[in-house]
């Protein structure tokens, strides 16, 4: 079990997080000013003071690092027009702040960004989509062939996905 720091050794520490240097927060938490160097080395050195630093700026840290889901929160808060953008213009008659939601086009690019970090742009699931409209065009096809009583004997049945259908004879 850690022991708990002396206010003196919280001081320090607290200090060292704000400036990165040992001596100068050695000498802001009471330390002499002769000593403050090297107690603030061996400060650094022990193992209560380090976990404690550590762990406040691991809190710092994740306080200051958005996440991913307030990431996904403001993107659909520009999605939705709910985020809005300080603008200032300057007339003749004086400057003006007004706010703004996003023009359409960053909308459309936060939407983007969304869509990205969901299944449904997977490429798997695209390519089963594909597949899936193809034999739909296919079955379609041949129901057409099958209302107009025609009969394709000896012709191959060609499918562009890309466009539509082609008839081609088998001989050539």
């Amino acid at each position: 079990m850690a022991r708990k720091l002396t206010p003196k050794q919280q001081r320090f520490a607290d200090e060292y997080i704000k400036s990165g240097n040992a001596a100068d927060a050695a000498r802001k938490a009471g330390y002499s000013k002769r000593s403050a160097r090297s107690v603030g080395q061996e400060n650094l050195t022990k193992p209560d003071i380090k976990k404690y630093i550590d762990e406040r700026m691991a809190e710092i840290a994740s306080k200051r690092i958005m996440d991913a889901t307030e990431a996904v929160e403001l993107l659909t808060s520009i999605a939705r027009g709910e985020e809005k953008e300080t603008v200032i213009s300057s007339t003749p008659e004086g400057v003006y702040e007004s706010q703004k939601e996003a023009d359409l086009k960053t909308r459309i690019s936060a939407v983007k960004e969304i869509l990205k970090r969901y299944p449904g742009d997977d490429k798997l699931v695209k390519a089963q989509i594909r597949k899936a409209e193809a034999e739909a065009d296919i079955a379609e096809s041949k129901a057409k062939e099958a209302r107009s009583g025609d009969s394709n004997e000896g012709q191959t049945l060609i499918v562009d996905d890309v466009g539509g259908i082609e008839d081609e004879d088998a001989s050539g």
